[in-house]
């Protein structure tokens, strides 16, 4: 696919990996609308911490994608659709799941309709390995069975099957790319990796919740790369793909590697407000990419010290985007 001038959507782009996936997109040299869920404050998110020549080509609008007029509008002149709007937050969903639900699930059905009338040449529908739930075998193929062990990963799962229907039903050129663990720059301290590093680098103890479940590290950049080939490949139409390194790595290692870059060596703390409920919580998730490289010939690149560097160099530099007293839900 030819990227120059290419009209592409970018719904939930003031976040954490759809910053940098426009990022990558204007690299390209495609013409990108990025959609945020409205605030009041007119913060862009993610998006104001872009360079100014990516920021200055872009076209923001924002809304509530619940809502199928707002869906109709956003779709209308476009080519192409990378659909990451999402509530995200796990603790979030313990508070509010019809929210998450109506946000996730029936934001995405409006979506679909719209691209189902207008004729989209492709749509990318986000997933997220937290539909898998604890690995019941690893690694974890997409014919693994789903478990919804959060109002969240349920909400994803709706919405995943939802843009398959689509795709049988009515010919609508989804595909759905399920990433596991994305880390990097502008993620934020909702996130596992920031919340250590912010804390690590302030001093004193460092406050988590459980430290044994295992994830699957990546890093945005490769990320990104392997959702725009989810585009560019014809014949990942209808599919679900992983997007993981197919290492795994527990959170208390984790942190002890970042520590180790850091050279630093806090006591970590558990923090009652930070452990999910038991049956809620996801033990061990390990990617299989072996169909991301078949279809996409897509593999990481990007080491893990070597994307938790960057990470690192990154929060350092930009010390402004956290709120390091504060347990974000």
């Amino acid at each position: 696919m030819d990227w120059k001038n290419k009209r592409v959507l970018v719904t939930g782009a003031g976040g954490f990996i759809g910053s940098n996936l426009v990022e990558a997109l204007v690299l390209r040299g495609a013409k990108v609308t990025c959609f945020l869920r409205y605030k009041a404050s007119g913060d862009k998110g993610a998006l104001d911490f872009l360079a100014p020549e990516v920021r200055e080509s872009l076209t923001i609008t924002s809304g509530d994608l619940a809502d199928p007029a707002t869906a109709a509008a956003l779709v209308e002149g476009q080519q192409v659709v990378f659909h990451l709007a999402a509530l995200v937050g796990i603790p979030y969903s313990y508070i509010h799941p019809i929210e998450v639900v109506r946000t996730n699930t029936l934001g995405t059905a409006y979506l679909l309709e719209a691209c189902r009338n207008r004729g989209i040449e492709r749509i990318v529908c986000f997933s997220t390995s937290e539909v898998y739930g604890t690995a019941l075998y690893a690694p974890i193929d997409e014919d693994h069975p789903l478990q919804a062990q959060s109002p969240y990963a349920a909400s994803k799962i709706g919405s995943d099957q939802i843009a398959l229907s689509f795709f049988r039903s009515f010919g609508v050129p989804a595909c759905i790319v399920r990433p596991f663990n994305t880390f990097g720059p502008r993620q934020s301290s909702r996130a596992v990796i920031p919340t250590i590093i912010t804390q690590a680098l302030k001093g004193g103890a460092v406050r988590l919740g459980a430290v044994s479940p295992t994830r699957d590290l990546c890093y945005v950049g490769d990320t990104a790369e392997g959702v725009i080939r989810m585009c560019e490949v014809p014949e990942s139409v209808g599919e679900v793909i992983n997007i993981g390194t197919g290492s795994e790595i527990s959170i208390g290692a984790l942190a002890e590697r970042i520590f180790a870059i850091l050279g630093r060596k806090p006591e970590i703390i558990t923090d009652e407000k930070r452990l999910r409920p038991e049956k809620s919580e996801v033990m061990r998730l390990i990617a299989d990419g072996r169909k991301a490289q078949r279809l996409l010939g897509w593999a990481p690149r990007t080491s893990l010290d070597e994307g938790l560097s960057r990470t690192i160099d990154w929060i350092r530099a930009n010390p402004g985007f956290f709120k390091v007293e504060d347990y974000h839900v």
